[in-house]
């Protein structure tokens, strides 16, 4: 097994690496550029302009930008100085990082909860009531555009019915609060973005857990069960469910995108000091090393969740053997 994880995280380098190259291009050809949005006066003199191009190193090729940030990546592990905030990129993602985790991991726990618990429900009363009025809520909730969920959300239970804070990391002065204080109100800041990040993709994996609980509950292993004697809860969430969430793990992996590239929108939204406000406010003001910095990092972390959703899937079904840990799949 350990092999195999070495073979993918290898296999990573190229893919992120190339996606930083794209969004590079991207960011080469979208107009304007940093020196231009820090002289909004047309009548600087040429010589400050070519000062200012200097430290931004605008004043050579995009080609030569290019390979010297990457040189100074793989040899030195130095991504860069950020301009627009004057402070080394790697000290930035240090401090975003941590915010963007917690609610990613907030939501992806929402995100499988839910959607287990609503998939359960709606293939134990398949075709009735409730199995309708989950597939109808979570339509939905599925079809919402995440910005249009967000600020729906701060309308009705920020504004209307005030039981969450609208923004923000942590309440003001809560840096001198003590420490149970201060994590029970960051969980307070942390609901409801992390419910507007998980609800909707929950949504989509209920109707997964539905159709691999229906399928489950007519194999031979399964009647077999009921013919022990089992009851229809236990045949339904212990037999059955265990096997409907082979598909669901890796229904899992697959989400993390949609969950990094949501967060960018959610953090926007609510003011969320992570990596996905980090980005938005770079690219307005075209730093270059820090977006570069953190596609780089967001499509790591996409290739790690992918690969623990391998892992997870091999430990759920024994069955299911990765290549290097039992010679393939027998």
């Amino acid at each position: 097994m350990t092999g195999y994880v070495l073979r993918r995280l290898a296999a990573a380098l190229p893919l992120a690496l190339a996606v930083a190259s794209l969004v590079f291009v991207l960011m080469e050809t979208a107009p304007g550029s940093p020196v231009d949005l820090a002289l909004a006066d047309p009548r600087v003199p040429p010589e400050v302009r070519e000062r200012l191009e200097q430290i931004h190193g605008t004043d050579t090729s995009p080609v030569r930008r290019y390979v010297n940030w990457l040189g100074a990546l793989v040899l030195h592990g130095d991504l860069g100085w950020s301009h627009s905030r004057s402070r080394p990129v790697a000290v930035l993602l240090r401090e975003a990082l941590p915010p963007t985790l917690t609610l990613a991991a907030t939501a992806l726990g929402l995100h499988i909860l839910l959607g287990i618990l609503l998939g359960v429900v709606s293939a134990a009363w398949r075709d009735r009531t409730p199995d309708r009025a989950v597939t109808f809520a979570g339509l939905i909730v599925y079809a919402m555009p995440t910005f249009w969920l967000g600020l729906m959300a701060i309308l009705l239970l920020s504004y209307h019915v005030p039981l969450f804070p609208a923004s923000s990391l942590e309440s003001v002065g809560a840096a001198d609060w003590p420490w149970p204080r201060r994590i029970l109100d960051r969980a307070w800041h942390l609901a409801l973005p992390a419910l507007v990040l998980g609800v909707g993709s929950a949504a989509a994996m209920a109707r997964f857990v539905r159709s691999g609980l229906l399928l489950a509950l007519g194999q031979e292993f399964v009647r077999a069960a009921r013919a022990r004697g089992a009851g229809a809860p236990r045949v339904l969430t212990t037999h059955a469910l265990r096997n409907a969430l082979i598909p669901v793990i890796n229904l899992i992996g697959l989400s993390l995108p949609a969950l990094i590239s949501g967060s960018l929108v959610i953090e926007v939204i609510f003011a969320w000091p992570g990596m996905g406000r980090l980005t938005y406010d770079a690219i307005r003001a075209q730093d270059f090393p820090v977006v570069l910095a953190t596609t780089l990092l967001a499509a790591m972390m996409v290739v790690v969740g992918s690969l623990l959703a391998d892992l997870a899937m091999a430990l759920v079904d024994p069955r299911i053997r990765l290549r290097g840990a039992g010679g393939g799949a027998r």
